[in-house]
């Protein structure tokens, strides 16, 4: 079994570095908060001590606990000011603000036999579970309330890691993550089943969950149960799952337990665009009820930490792949957002495709370098009358003035006439801006390059900012379509500074 770090341990360590010893308090040093922030910003994964991955520590996300009340500027606590973020967990336990409690630097996000609290007077119904909160099928009282925190902000891959302890009851502790049609379950646990069934007390279930409509269950991907040589109720233990671009880790204490890789998986692999994190306790009725007895129990969370890996890529990796939305972090994102949500608002926004230009472009899975999808442009001469447009929501180009380089993927067929494939970047509101790349020739790649993905690119010179109405967009005319049709894949644009 590997040994476990309290805070307070492992800020010694670094000083002393990284050397490895055992320490299972949880007690922290009584430092500074800014000098205690700059000590863990050099804390790296449990599994890379010596940053051989070269992560920087996401401190937006990332979270120590050890302030006096949880931070909402990092998370949203569920049924704080009323509000409740998709649902209000899963019946008949219901979450309930006042279970997220901070001490001694632990997260400890309770759950307790509450008859006293005013129930939401509604059922829910997921799979296995269709119940009113509160009671039981029977309409006898399961008054059981329970805590969840979801953090404010998403992140595009990552290294995400936690110190925790399952709650010792007939109760779920998990350490999960979801986005635009996906859903990861880095962990889900039960300390006390009374039941047993899919996830045993010596155990630790984790899941990949595609959401893309239907978004009928079963809605698992993949998924990994490790027995465990200890009750997930007993002790603290460091999980872990590295999130790269085609790849996922999990690991325990370090180990690396399993491995799925976007190559292996094919079109059901899902992890495509920015996740946020959930923790949270839940009853599963098919691995029964908790005791009154039993509770109040909580389940710990000493610490749950984010890295992530530098980019030079200045444009929104998984947007401008056409995989989901543009997520606009700084507004509220709304209580009813949903992983299979496609439509536009303040929050999430997609790629604007008219009404003409959709008879001939469209974002599909048919073909892709990378993710799940593409922008496909296809056209028969005689049919396209006006220009074929796909364009970028406003402010998703943040550029300052300066020498850059464009490029994206292009997989040209071989019937393909349509010789020019333009990008623009225009702010219709401001005469003073307005940018257009040169023309990418496309009836210059010869037959040997056809029918596989390759990359364009150019130099570009911006002479002033790029202001936050412009848009970038994709434009195909039918003047250029010299023969009988045009018929090519877009993906993976970028930019980077030169």
């Amino acid at each position: 079994m590997k040994p476990n770090f309290a805070k307070s341990a492992l800020f010694l360590l670094i000083a002393q570095s990284l050397t490895a010893c055992q320490n299972d308090g949880t007690a922290k040093q009584n430092t500074a908060a800014n000098t205690e922030m700059a000590t863990v910003e050099q804390v790296m994964p449990y599994s890379d001590p010596k940053n051989n991955g070269g992560w920087v520590l996401n401190t937006e996300i990332s979270d120590e606990f050890n302030g006096d009340v949880i931070d909402q500027e990092k998370w949203f606590v569920q049924g704080a000011n009323d509000e409740y973020y998709i649902w209000k967990g899963r019946a008949p336990s219901q979450f309930a603000p006042h279970n997220v409690i901070l001490e001694n630097g632990i997260l400890k996000l309770q759950s307790q036999w509450e008859p006293d609290f005013e129930f939401a007077n509604e059922n829910y119904a997921d799979g296995k579970v269709d119940a009113k909160y509160g009671q039981l099928a029977d309409g006898s009282p399961m008054p059981i309330t329970t805590a969840a925190i979801v953090s404010n902000k998403r992140f595009l891959n990552g290294y995400m890691e936690i110190r925790s302890k399952a709650v010792n009851a007939a109760m779920t502790s998990a350490f999960w993550a979801i986005g635009y049609q996906s859903e990861l379950d880095i962990f889900e646990q039960i300390g006390n089943p009374k039941i047993i069934g899919d996830i045993k007390p010596d155990q630790s279930k984790s899941t990949v969950h595609d959401w893309s409509p239907p978004a009928k269950r079963p809605t698992r991907v993949f998924h990994h149960k490790e027995n465990l040589p200890y009750r997930v109720a007993d002790e603290f233990h460091i999980y872990a799952a590295e999130w790269g671009e085609d790849y996922l880790n999990m690991y325990l204490d370090g180990k690396l337990l399993e491995r799925f890789t976007q190559k292996e998986l094919g079109d059901r692999w899902v992890l495509n665009n920015p996740l946020e994190i959930w923790l949270d306790s839940e009853i599963f009725a098919w691995l029964g009820m908790p005791n009154k007895d039993e509770l109040p129990a909580s389940f710990e969370i000493d610490y749950m930490r984010v890295w992530q890996k530098p980019t030079p890529q200045l444009l929104d990796r998984a947007f401008f792949g056409f995989e989901g939305p543009i997520l606009f972090q700084e507004n509220k994102r709304p209580l009813t957002l949903v992983p299979e949500n496609s439509q536009n608002n303040d929050y999430q926004q997609f790629w604007d495709i008219d009404t003409e230009s959709a008879k001939f472009a469209a974002i599909t899975t048919e073909r892709r370098i990378s993710g799940l999808r593409s922008l496909k442009i296809s056209a028969a001469k005689a049919d396209a009358a006006q220009a074929i447009v796909a364009t970028a929501p406003k402010a998703t180009v943040k550029l300052a003035a300066g020498d850059y380089t464009f490029s994206m993927r292009l997989w040209v067929d071989t019937t393909n006439s349509l010789k020019e494939l333009n990008v623009t970047l225009s702010d219709e509101l401001n005469s003073q801006f307005g940018f257009k790349l040169k023309p990418f020739n496309l009836s210059h790649i010869d037959h040997a390059h056809k029918a596989q993905w390759i990359t364009v690119s150019q130099d570009v010179t911006l002479s002033k900012a790029v202001p936050a109405g412009a848009q970038l967009a994709l434009i195909a005319q039918p003047k250029d379509i010299e023969k009988d049709v045009a018929l090519v894949f877009v993906d993976d644009i970028s930019m980077v500074a030169k």
